[in-house]
């Protein structure tokens, strides 16, 4: 299936998200239009761990007039105009209590601030700091936010699944809970969704299984793992967070903490091979859902792939994050990225030399050259000795190609023809 970025992208940015209401519901409908998405709805008050699911919010209009009746801010214009979780109310008040509630960034005057209170009530809105300079002390300002808090509404969140040959699963997850914004929010849908018909349709036989899950940032993951605690420390083979991933700059990989896990260690692999720049970073308790994972209770191998990192560039949390700030090219070179560590995850496998004393006949196999010449050696021959020497039931192929520096692709050539020829069986996966 071809998706087409640009096109899903127009039909999301518009909505209004947050850690629960309709927002939520209509990004995740339209993602299931394609992706096949098995939606939750998990009531309010739902505890889990030391958290609790919040009331439901929803927005139907939210403005500050001055006293011509001029709308100056409008939630309709930019849903960013509103902090996010706010009360409703409707008032008349003095340039003085106006300011208390306005949020702005000096240091980046054209911009509009994030943000939100979602587990503390108070109202607010954000503005760019030119704006708010336009503000006149002398005015009285009439505020009104139409909003509701429900608790006996619900949590939105979806999966959807890529069976295996094998329960061991790979888990790839994004969050859903930030409006109008582009590459800390967005990219990771979008490019999650790519990446689920690549494997869906190039991988056909699958050995492990592969989830891909839609949450609310920190209160999703921390549900997901209060209710499948022991399937997940069962079956996790390898996990990653996706998200500001949309813009063009290098990669940046921020591994587990446990720092072992093999799709970390494929895209470490990849993108040291790459030959092209890129970021690495050891885990730290701070970030996206990869530290809800990587708590100590869980210690699961679960990494986190971005291009611009959270936090590391001008536009995050601000209106700046928006479509001129990504490229849809990045992000399906994201997705593509992502796909070529899966098949590297895919293959790799611990073997055994069959033939383990001394060096095996090779030419009379048909694998070595029955002339020595210069030269006469390839990257292919090179593959098949280390391949031989190390298959001994402790070292991957991926071990093997870090090791001799030969590509990954190279010795998975040499696999298959050693494999053809009966000198290796699989030992592990």
């Amino acid at each position: 299936m071809n998706i087409n970025l640009q096109s899903l992208f127009n039909s999301l940015w518009p909505l209004n998200r947050s850690l629960t209401g309709d927002g939520n519901r209509e990004t995740l409908r339209i993602l299931s239009e394609v992706i096949p998405l098995k939606i939750y709805e998990i009531p309010c008050g739902t505890k889990c761990f030391d958290w609790e699911i919040p009331s439901e919010w929803n927005v139907k209009e939210a403005w500050i007039k001055n006293s011509k009746g001029e709308k100056i801010i409008d939630f309709s214009i930019n849903n960013l105009h509103l902090l996010g979780y706010s009360e409703p109310i409707h008032k008349i008040i003095s340039y003085d209590e106006l300011k208390k509630h306005l949020y702005t960034l000096p240091e980046q005057p054209d911009a509009i601030p994030y943000r939100t209170s979602y587990y503390q009530k108070r109202w607010g809105f954000c503005m760019s700091y030119t704006q708010y300079l336009t503000l006149s002390p002398e005015e009285k300002y009439e505020v009104y936010i139409d909003a509701s808090h429900n608790t006996a509404g619900s949590m939105t969140v979806a999966e959807a699944e890529i069976k295996g040959n094998t329960n061991k699963t790979i888990y790839i997850t994004t969050y859903i809970c930030h409006p109008s914004m582009a590459n800390n929010e967005l990219s990771g849908p979008l490019v999650i969704c790519k990446l689920f018909h690549l494997i869906k349709e190039k991988i056909l036989n699958p050995q492990y299984t592969y989830k891909f899950l839609f949450m609310p940032e920190t209160i999703g993951s921390i549900w997901y793992l209060s209710t499948h605690k022991d399937e997940i420390i069962k079956n996790c083979l390898s996990g990653i967070v996706v998200t500001c991933i949309g813009d063009e700059a290098p990669f940046t990989l921020k591994k587990s903490r446990i720092g072992n896990g093999i799709l970390e260690k494929c895209i470490e692999y990849l993108l040291e091979t790459s030959h092209k720049p890129y970021k690495l970073y050891d885990f730290f308790p701070l970030g996206s859902d990869e530290r809800q994972y990587c708590s100590p209770g869980f210690n699961l191998p679960f990494c986190s792939l971005t291009r611009s990192m959270y936090g590391q560039y001008k536009e995050y949390h601000t209106s700046l994050d928006n479509k001129d700030f990504i490229s849809f090219e990045a992000m399906n070179k994201s997705s593509e990225f992502l796909f070529q560590c899966i098949q590297t995850v895919e293959y790799n496998a611990t073997y055994i030399n069959t033939y383990p004393y001394c060096e095996l006949q090779l030419g009379k196999r048909g694998l070595y050259p029955t002339l020595s010449a210069p030269n006469a050696r390839t990257k292919t021959i090179d593959a098949i000795m280390w391949i031989l020497n190390y298959s001994d039931g402790e070292h991957d192929l991926l071990w093997i190609a870090q090791k001799s520096k030969i590509e990954f692709t190279v010795i998975k050539e040499a696999t298959e023809l050693l494999l053809q020829h009966k000198i290796l069986t699989c030992w592990r996966n």
